[in-house]
């Protein structure tokens, strides 16, 4: 199946107008199945998306050998995209370059390729000055082991500052219907030419039409951690979602779609991530490159959400 393509920023790189987001196969969510998980994969893959993202974060490595895994048979028909930028086990950033060297070389093996379509830094580290990070990210662009250079989480200033030393082709941040920070960082990816790549597009599940209890989730899902779970903002939140679902059914679409249609009108050269191991799901966000909303639809929805509560999560 072909889905629409969408160009991110000026260096050429074409990728479907839907990704797929990969952390939730091995981290974050809950224990995971590899089957289901490389299934959902394959599944999103036969509906037309291209883009694949994961990180040496999700599992430290099981979650890139995974995505590799499941598209092996298909590495020259998709891009695939990892990051870098974190040290276990305490999360803390790490962007020597040394450390790049070494996980970005374990990246190419657990992916089971010869090269990285784009790679980030997953987070800025205020130990190390991005100009000496972007000269080793570049040392893989010229001996031909990574395509494209990206960013993730963190701010104008940084971005100005790599895309010196070398075109920063994606910036990738979370965005969504409930999270809009990264707003303010529009002018600067516009002046400079670099696409958009959305994460958590379905605002941790809170968009995916499938919330459940504040007590129905596993004790360690991540979830609990964020700010639009708290006791003091969760039906608050939650209230807003049924006014996004009646949108949605005056459209006869799910939420889900809705949220990611969202972000395809705000941008031309914006593409969203939704992960899920459930291939019915993969189905109806990849079906979401089909809706086109009115500017009044758009409107109604950037009401709503400046009623969520809580900040959102980076990283």
């Amino acid at each position: 199946m072909t889905m629409q393509q969408r160009t991110l920023g000026r260096q050429g790189l074409t990728v479907s107008a839907i990704g797929y987001g990969a952390m939730g196969t091995t981290f974050a969510y809950g224990p995971g199945d590899d089957t289901e998980s490389i299934a959902a994969i394959r599944a999103a893959h036969e509906l037309g998306v291209t883009h694949f993202d994961t990180a040496e974060l999700y599992g430290w490595g099981t979650g890139e050998r995974l995505l590799g895994a499941a598209l092996a048979p298909i590495r020259d028909q998709v891009t695939i995209a990892t990051k870098f930028g974190f040290t276990p086990p305490a999360y803390a950033p790490d962007s020597r370059p040394e450390h790049v060297r070494q996980v970005v070389d374990a990246s190419l093996r657990n992916l089971g390729t010869d090269s990285i379509d784009v790679l980030y830094q997953h987070i800025h580290d205020p130990a190390v000055p991005i100009e000496d990070v972007v000269g080793v990210m570049q040392e893989f662009v010229q001996a031909g082991k990574v395509r494209y250079l990206g960013l993730s989480n963190t701010d104008a200033t940084q971005i100005r500052r790599a895309h010196a030393v070398h075109p920063i082709s994606v910036l990738q941040t979370e965005y969504s219907v409930f999270s809009r920070e990264s707003e303010e960082l529009f002018p600067t990816v516009d002046e400079l030419g670099i696409g958009l790549v959305a994460y958590s597009p379905l605002a941790r599940g809170f968009l995916s039409g499938a919330v459940q209890p504040r007590d129905a989730y596993a004790p360690d899902d991540l979830r609990h951690q964020l700010e639009w779970w708290a006791p003091e903002h969760f039906e608050a939140n939650v209230a807003v979602v049924g006014e996004l679902t009646a949108i949605a059914e005056d459209r006869g679409v799910r939420l889900s779609q809705l949220a990611l249609a969202w972000i395809l009108a705000k941008r031309d050269d914006v593409v969203p991530i939704p992960g899920s191991r459930n291939t019915a799901r993969v189905a109806e966000n990849a079906a979401a490159a089909d809706v086109v909303l009115s500017a009044d639809e758009v409107a109604r929805i950037d009401a709503l959400s400046r009623d969520v509560r809580g900040k959102r999560a980076m990283g």
